[in-house]
């Protein structure tokens, strides 16, 4: 590599200020993430993340949470969608101001990524011809029905937003009440 080329991670994305979103970042990448000083990584995976990732995160202060482990790994075979406990723990996360800069990844960045990152423009009140065009745009010709279903059917009165949510995600639901 040469100096000062920093290469993204595959399927990166910027979602609103200090969110982002990808596929699981290489070696190469790594000092492109370390310019968004990162405070968490969201892992959405059944899989433990490779072993140099998870170092060089922890060696970065970054805090690595891995969601879709235990009960939750049968939701997250390739041709599942996530599950609803992975989402919405997942947004909760993402409407904790204390987690940005954040990125939400997963291996491709698009499937299981896209599906969270949907059901949050859904919390944002984005129409659902947006949302679900946003999500096709990273999956390319790879979108799942499945994956598009459940962004539609997600209930975002599961979600409860947070009195103190981050400020650039202009959340219309009234702070510390359901979104629905």
């Amino acid at each position: 590599m040469r100096a000062g080329i920093l290469v993204p991670p595959q399927n990166f994305g910027l979602v609103e200020d200090g969110l982002y979103r990808s596929g699981q970042p290489t070696e190469l990448s790594y000092p492109f993430l370390e310019q968004l000083q990162l405070r968490t990584i969201l892992h959405l995976s059944a899989d433990e993340p490779p072993a140099e990732f998870a170092s060089w995160a922890s060696e970065q202060r970054i805090q690595l949470v891995r969601l879709g482990a235990g009960a939750d790994a049968n939701m997250l075979s390739p041709w599942k969608p996530v599950s609803e406990e992975v989402v919405v723990e997942g947004l909760r996360r993402v409407l904790d101001p204390s987690s940005y800069p954040l990125l939400v990844m997963c291996n491709l960045g698009r499937h299981r990524t896209g599906t969270l990152i949907g059901c949050l423009r859904k919390l944002q009140r984005w129409s659902l011809t947006s949302v679900l065009e946003e999500y096709r745009r990273h999956a390319c010709a790879k979108s799942r029905h499945l994956n598009e279903q459940f962004i539609e059917l997600f209930d975002i009165d599961l979600v409860r937003v947070p009195e103190h949510s981050p400020p650039q995600l202009h959340l219309q639901a009234e702070r510390g009440k359901p979104a629905g």
